[in-house]
C-alpha cells in the first residue's frame, strides 16, 4: 500500500463520515456545509486515487466534480434564499 492509498483511505474514513453526519442533521445551513465538505473530501480522494492508479487524463473526473459541486451549492443557496 502506497502512501497515496493510505492518505485516500484516511481521508475517506475521517472526512466522509463527518460530512455525512453534518449533511444529515441540523439546520439547512449546516446541511449545506456538510454537502460542501463531502464534495471537497470526494474531490481530494479522487485526486489521490488518480495519482496512485490512474492515467493523468483521469484528472478530468475530479475537476468536473468540482465545477458541478460549486453549481449545486449555488442552486441550493438560491433555494434557501427564497424560504
Amino acid at each position: 500500500m502506497t502512501w497515496l492509498l493510505l492518505a485516500a483511505l484516511l481521508l475517506m474514513a475521517g472526512g466522509l463520515g463527518t460530512a455525512l453526519w453534518l449533511a444529515a442533521r441540523g439546520t439547512a445551513i449546516e446541511r449545506l456545509a456538510g454537502m460542501q465538505f463531502a464534495g471537497t473530501v470526494t474531490v481530494l480522494t479522487l485526486l489521490l486515487l488518480v495519482q496512485a492508479y490512474g492515467p493523468s487524463s483521469a484528472v478530468i473526473l475530479p475537476l468536473t466534480l468540482t465545477v458541478l459541486a460549486f453549481a449545486g451549492t449555488l442552486v441550493f443557496a438560491r433555494l434557501l434564499g427564497t424560504r
